[in-house]
């Protein structure tokens, strides 16, 4: 039986569907053949590289007796935590960061994603606590442990310091 839909808001339908057809002991080719959609078709939305639309969400939901929107409003959830998501800071209050740290490039265009690991290494060598405490406000501990592990070195011994001084590993 599916879950209620207020217990899994945001999750992708592909993955309930995975779940639903595992317990089920029911491949997605079978479950394709029953509602007479393409096989390709359920596997790229068990593997979310497709969504949900009126139409499937219609056949899935009379194959698994549930309401008729129930996977469309899934995806529609779905849809809307990752627009969410992605709406989150892009960038660090840059207010906090002194462009000296920076010095070798243009500060307007960092990338903050793309060069994470170089700008977590630069301002643990280099920052002051607003500056690290920024850093890990933007990237999230997790992230920055993670970066860390992979940095083979640093010549400054302020880098150690900082991040034992700002518990990140």
């Amino acid at each position: 039986m599916l879950p209620k839909l207020n217990k899994i808001k945001g999750i992708h339908p592909g993955v309930l569907l995975k779940w639903e057809l595992d317990n089920r002991n029911l491949k997605s080719s079978q479950l394709a053949l029953e509602i007479g959609e393409h096989k390709q078709t359920i596997s790229a939305i068990i593997n979310k590289r497709r969504n949900i639309n009126p139409n499937l969400s219609i056949k899935l939901s009379n194959f698994f007796k549930t309401d008729k929107d129930y996977f469309m409003l899934l995806q529609a959830s779905y849809d809307i935590k990752m627009i969410a998501e992605s709406e989150i800071k892009t960038i660090p209050n840059i207010n906090n960061i002194r462009r000296v740290i920076f010095w070798d490039t243009s500060f307007n265009k960092i990338d903050w994603n793309k060069n994470k690991k170089a700008i977590i290494k630069r301002v643990l060598e280099r920052g002051n606590k607003i500056e690290i405490n920024e850093i890990i406000s933007f990237y999230g501990r997790k992230t920055i442990s993670k970066e860390i592990k992979s940095i083979k070195e640093s010549r400054l011994s302020s880098f150690k310091k900082n991040i034992k001084a700002h518990n990140l590993i």
